[in-house]
């Protein structure tokens, strides 16, 4: 933990002239968009092979005829196909699962009142009247929602809202994966529960510290971009 708070420090250091008191906060966003960079290549290996899965689908939708009275054998059969085209219907869930540590990092630097014995620095710095170590419920009883730390949630809320908006548009826009007039066996679930997930990050800025809830904002609005340039 010392060493990913003297990194924070070292950046806001850096960034100080560009943006001040608000160095800090710059500091973390500039870090999430290391990590993003560093699980770039992942992501498009995770496009490509989502196209691979689109292409297995009119096979997929022969095996689904063949087996239309055993979903147990059919669900074999598919898992079998992606085996030998050597597609993971799991890929996806490869760049997200690898940024949890960075977001946990960032959750535990600043919600701790000390690091490595001595008193938590981070936790005195600010985006404008908002402390990076408090939450929602702190800027509402500190000012309310249009107090000046009430602002800072409101701006966040806003673009959040609009990436899942922009995220949800997509989505329903892109056809579920199906065969014969099915879903592909667990595909269809997760495709229809999708959409809605993007809204699920409102929930997470309003409830972690604002540190945390500036690494979820600048990754969630770089997944939609990212997304949009990979899947189009």
């Amino acid at each position: 933990m010392s060493v990913f708070a003297s990194l924070v420090e070292h950046l806001a250091d850096l960034l100080q002239p560009l943006f001040g008191a608000a160095a800090a906060a710059a500091a973390i966003v500039l870090f999430t968009a290391l990590v993003r960079l560093l699980v770039h290549p992942l992501s498009r290996a995770a496009a490509r092979g989502q196209k691979a899965r689109t292409a297995l689908q009119p096979r997929i939708a022969e095996l689904r005829d063949k087996h239309a009275k055993d979903p147990e054998r059919l669900q074999k059969a598919v898992l079998e196909l992606h085996a030998a085209e050597k597609v993971s219907p799991l890929s996806g869930c490869l760049p997200s699962l690898l940024q949890a540590p960075a977001f946990f990092v960032l959750y535990h630097l600043f919600s701790s009142a000390s690091i490595g014995g001595e008193s938590n620095g981070l936790l005195d710095h600010r985006l404008f009247a908002a402390p990076l170590g408090d939450r929602w419920a702190d800027a509402l009883a500190a000012g309310g929602p249009v107090g000046g730390a009430g602002l800072v949630y409101l701006v966040l809320f806003a673009v959040v809202a609009a990436v899942a908006a922009f995220n949800f548009l997509r989505a329903r826009r892109t056809p579920l994966p199906v065969t014969g007039g099915q879903d592909v066996p667990g595909v269809g679930v997760v495709a229809r529960v999708m959409p809605f997930l993007s809204y699920a990050t409102l929930v997470t800025v309003a409830v972690v510290p604002l540190a945390a809830a500036l690494y979820v904002v600048t990754s969630t609005t770089w997944s939609a971009v990212e997304r949009a340039v990979l899947y189009r």
